[in-house]
């Protein structure tokens, strides 16, 4: 009987170790929730920042200073598209049906109550400019030309037009249709940084 009751324990304890053993091995690739079992997140999509900034500092224009505008009739003039200033940028739109011209201008400064008269409306200089302050923005007109003008953090977003030939509304959906482009947009916009193939020059004595 001493053997038998000595035995015991060491054959109760076996099937304890088994299941225990097992419990272990099958939590062993993690709960769900834990970082072992997560999916890889999802890669975040491409906005086109990294080919705006090349096509950009290709024209020389400051990358934060490239926006795009869009109205109704309107089309982007690609040819128009270019450097303002030191490393600003400027483009234009024209109407299908009037050939009115909507220009979209970007450069580093600001525009206050007090410095909005001493700026000029488009190019412009020595004509007498009237400021309305319209929302966040400025509405100003000069020498036959009106325009909205929007500060930004070191920038201002202006989208200009002749008086005669954009209408206040129109002007104002422009400006404030006025944005970032992105990937799309940057394609349309911008001209490739890429140099075009060179063309083989055909000799007339071959």
């Amino acid at each position: 009987m001493i053997r038998h009751v000595r035995v015991l324990p060491v054959l109760l304890l076996t099937p304890l170790l088994l299941t225990a053993c097992g419990s272990e091995k099958a939590g062993a690739g993690g709960a769900p929730g834990s970082p072992s079992a997560a999916t890889p997140a999802a890669a975040a999509p491409d906005t086109g920042a990294g080919e705006l900034r090349v096509r950009a500092q290709a024209m020389g224009v400051a990358p934060e200073l490239v926006y795009v505008t869009e109205a109704p009739g309107f089309t982007l003039a690609q040819q128009s598209v270019g450097v303002l200033g030191d490393d600003g940028f400027s483009a234009t739109w024209v109407d299908g049906g009037t050939n009115a011209l909507l220009r979209l201008a970007v450069d580093r400064g600001t525009i206050t109550a007090g410095t909005c008269p001493e700026q000029p409306v488009g190019d412009m200089s020595g004509e007498h400019t009237t400021c309305e302050r319209d929302g966040k923005a400025w509405y100003r007109t000069g020498a036959g030309r009106h325009e909205y003008a929007l500060p930004e953090e070191g920038h201002v977003v202006r989208v200009s037009a002749e008086t005669d030939a954009v209408p206040r509304d129109v002007l104002r959906a422009a400006a404030l249709a006025a944005h970032r482009p992105d990937a799309a947009e940057t394609d349309r916009l911008l001209p490739s940084a890429e140099p075009a193939p060179a063309t083989p020059v055909e000799r007339g004595d071959l």
